[in-house]
């Protein structure tokens, strides 16, 4: 298909042009663009395609410094100028908002570090070559570097052929020192070289399918002057620059002596952070690795008014029997299911804090809480650059009776 102009980018970073009035999802492309392409999958209702030449290139695309960007597929906007990528999201967040929500609000990005920002990444190991899968496929791109994780993972990636795994998955953390826990899975019988490995690399820990062979299960991670102990399997936010802004979001909007709730809280980093000036904090998560972090988080920074359970959100929030002045929520990308919807209409806390790291779910339940609560302010934080995800922070206030 030749000479097709893309008209604009859909909400995963790819051009849209039109081939015979279908519809057609291309990636690498840019609005105003003109190009030759082919069709890789055809669907009743759209086609996707790959460029495979272009006749004419926008303004505004620059080259990828990543020598894998064709390849790989883990990031979608690496094409386009870092401050291009924040107006794509902002544009994207507001649409999805108005459009699925029917809530009309201005929406600001916040801005992140643009390149080595995360902080973990997992990467297939298949006949001992190394890398990430190609997009929706099981075949590896053999990588030697990554340029949006962090300096001391990259600094390991040459080293993991002396980890000695054949096949399998390796989960890479870093902390704010450069320490790194590796996370092996494999059904190999491995013997790493941990002993040279030490000479070049912090490591905090080594764990082989769940056990620790070397070293600790977590490590310290540091946040706007607090510890937080993670766990190899815990969640805990993958950008160290945007977490910390995400942070001091949170107290901008949290008052004196309130009581607090954590839902989805895992390792505490959101209700320790708020609770600082807060009269009680609660925590409530499923992952028990998390909350027994959460626990020690709390020690660790002499939060003594933070309290948590174990469990699922809308079993354990009908335990609290005290009138919460603000609930903060970071679900996962499925968002808030119908049950805690529900809970926190019966509950009624004064304020809600929503995280979230779907656009999608979050205008979904925005949609419903509309009802109840007045949506006070969205922002758009850049937790991902270069992909087209977005992580958002909004803030709800109770409808007055």
């Amino acid at each position: 298909m030749n000479n097709l102009e893309i008209v604009k980018l859909d909400n995963f970073g790819r051009g849209i042009c039109y081939v015979n009035d279908k519809i057609t999802f291309v990636v690498n492309a840019l609005p105003e663009e003109i190009v030759n392409i082919k069709i890789t999958k055809e669907y009743k209702k759209y086609n996707e395609a790959v460029v495979t030449e272009y006749i004419k290139k926008s303004p505004k695309r620059v080259d990828s410094i990543c020598p894998y960007y064709d390849l790989c597929g883990g990031c979608n906007l690496l094409h386009m100028k870092y401050e291009d990528t924040l107006k794509f999201k902002e544009d994207k967040l507001k649409s999805i908002i108005y459009k699925y929500a029917k809530i009309d609000k201005e929406i600001e990005m916040v801005a992140s570090k643009d390149f080595n920002y995360r902080n973990k990444v997992t990467l297939k190991i298949k006949k001992k070559k190394v890398g990430y899968y190609m997009e929706a496929t099981h075949r590896i791109v053999v990588i030697d570097k990554c340029p949006i994780a962090e300096e001391a993972i990259n600094d390991f990636i040459e080293d993991i052929k002396y980890l000695n795994v054949n096949n399998g998955e390796l989960v890479i953390r870093s902390n704010y020192n450069n320490e790194l826990l590796l996370w092996i899975k494999t059904k190999d019988k491995i013997e790493p070289d941990i002993a040279y490995l030490k000479t070049k690399h912090k490591i905090a820990g080594i764990i082989v399918n769940d056990k620790v062979i070397d070293g600790d299960s977590s490590f310290i991670e540091l946040i706007n002057h607090q510890l937080f102990t993670v766990s190899y399997d815990s969640f805990f936010q993958i950008n160290r620059d945007i977490c910390a802004k995400l942070f001091n979001l949170v107290n901008e909007y949290i008052g004196d002596n309130e009581v607090i709730l954590d839902l989805y809280c895992g390792v505490g980093t959101l209700g320790i952070n708020a609770s600082k000036n807060a009269k009680k904090t609660f925590g409530i998560e499923i992952v028990r690795n998390a909350v027994l972090n959460a626990i020690t988080n709390a020690k660790i920074n002499k939060r003594d008014n933070v309290y948590y359970m174990l469990g699922e959100a809308s079993k354990c929030l009908p335990k609290i029997k005290e009138h919460l002045n603000t609930v903060i929520v970071d679900p996962p990308r499925a968002g808030l299911d119908k049950e805690t919807i529900n809970t926190l209409r019966e509950f009624k806390p004064d304020k809600i804090i929503y995280i979230s790291c779907d656009p999608m779910t979050l205008a979904r339940d925005l949609g419903i809480l509309k009802e109840f609560y007045n949506i006070k302010l969205i922002k758009g934080l850049d937790m991902f650059p270069y992909t087209h995800g977005i992580e958002s922070f909004c803030v709800l206030d109770k409808v007055k009776e």
